[in-house]
């Protein structure tokens, strides 16, 4: 008989790692996640996709000990005055409560709000990863509960100290030149790591002096705005005068940056929009799903900016955080300048919200009195079946 081999592939040490970013995946498939904290443990369910049939089957396993975790930003919504998550005891799954508490803007709470347990911010950082809505169902496994092998495991350290190792596993997995319209000499250089299991992307334009202070922005991407040339905002604007000022003013490095809709992803910024057609200003519709101010992260960027020599810089930004997140980091920030795009009377209330509420250095008076007091909604189109509301 032939010796039993065991096979190994040298990723003991990111055996923690890896459980984190199948969580990942697992939320947002819906399905649970056992989490652990010494001797306690959890189910946790993102509840993005908990419907009536999962609720139905998770019910019998709750036996009526099943909580709702809410991020801060959404109790605050709902009236709560709250600088930390909270939870609701749910002595039912019922889907339809759920998502009124958890996703509806005009939800309100209807029992008693209280602290959250380690688990539960375990919970709501493996839903920030996922980039889904912020509130997760958590049924507490006492002991003796056999759990289904098949539920993944992952621990509560290694979700809370994921995105430090992403950051410190950041590398390069591709460059090439790519010349653009204006900057011809610009080349693309593409760094696997960051935030989550995304790839995030420098663009060095021309051949800047790296002995010296380098122009940087660091732009978050906007797939309506720097694709589509969305009016809501004025980013792809900056984008692209960025581009064009290195192209005439000696190079730079822009940084483009996997975190869309400041850090919440594509689907909760288009949750935003509608919202923002119904009045609210752009961070109160981020608030209104659970969101706080800002979620974006610019260590990371900082380590892609001293992998490519870069390490005292001028930043091209109307956002204060980004200079100070690099100075944080350990860059010395030389200077900061500001990167205006247009105003018009779809982005102004957008713009002042920027200015007023995160402190953006953006200097416009004259627009915001043709500010619309809300967005405007197209007409469906003729013959057009509704689709079914998102929130």
């Amino acid at each position: 008989m032939k010796p039993m081999m065991r096979l190994t592939l040298g990723f003991e040490g990111e055996v923690d790692q890896i459980a984190v970013e199948r969580a990942i995946a697992e939320f947002r498939a819906a399905r649970p996640v056992l989490i652990e904290n010494g001797t306690q443990a959890a189910l946790a369910v993102a509840v993005e996709g908990l419907g009536p049939d999962l609720c139905a089957s998770l019910d019998p396993v709750a036996g009526g000990r099943a909580r709702l975790v809410l991020p801060a930003a959404r109790l605050r919504r709902m009236g709560l005055d709250r600088s930390g998550p909270g939870t609701l005891a749910l002595p039912s799954l019922d889907a339809g409560r759920i998502e009124m508490l958890a996703l509806k803007a005009d939800g309100r709470v209807d029992a008693p709000v209280r602290g959250s347990a380690p688990v539960d911010a375990d919970a709501l950082e493996l839903a920030r990863l996922a980039l889904v809505l912020p509130a997760a169902l958590v049924i507490p496994v006492l002991d003796g509960i056999i759990v289904d092998p098949a539920i993944l495991r992952v621990a509560s350290a290694a979700i809370r100290g994921y995105r430090q190792v992403r950051v410190r596993n950041l590398g390069i997995v591709g460059r090439a030149p790519v010349p653009l319209e204006g900057a011809p000499g610009t080349e693309f250089v593409v760094f696997r790591g960051g935030e989550g299991l995304r790839d995030q992307v420098a663009i060095l334009v021309g051949r800047p002096d790296l002995s010296q202070p380098v122009a940087v922005r660091l732009h978050s991407a906007c797939l309506t705005g720097d694709l589509f040339g969305s009016l809501k905002c004025d980013c792809g604007d900056q984008l692209r005068r960025t581009v064009a000022w290195m192209g005439q003013n000696g190079g730079g490095v822009l940084l483009y940056l996997d975190q869309e809709g400041r850090g919440n992803g594509i689907a909760n910024k288009i949750r935003a929009y509608k919202l923002q057609s119904r009045g609210y200003d752009t961070y109160e519709a981020d608030e209104a799903l659970g969101f706080e101010l800002d979620g974006r992260r610019f260590d990371f960027a900082a380590e892609m900016l001293r992998q490519l020599g870069v390490t005292r810089v001028r930043v091209l930004t109307n956002n204060p955080e980004k200079a100070a997140a690099l100075r944080r980091a350990g860059l010395d920030v030389v200077s900061e300048h500001r990167i205006a795009g247009r105003s018009t009377p779809e982005n102004v209330r957008y713009l002042a919200a920027k200015r007023d509420r995160a402190g953006h250095a953006i200097d416009f008076e004259a627009p915001v009195a043709r500010a619309p007091d809300r967005d405007q909604e197209p007409p469906p189109a003729a013959g057009a079946q509704s689709a079914p509301a998102a929130l």
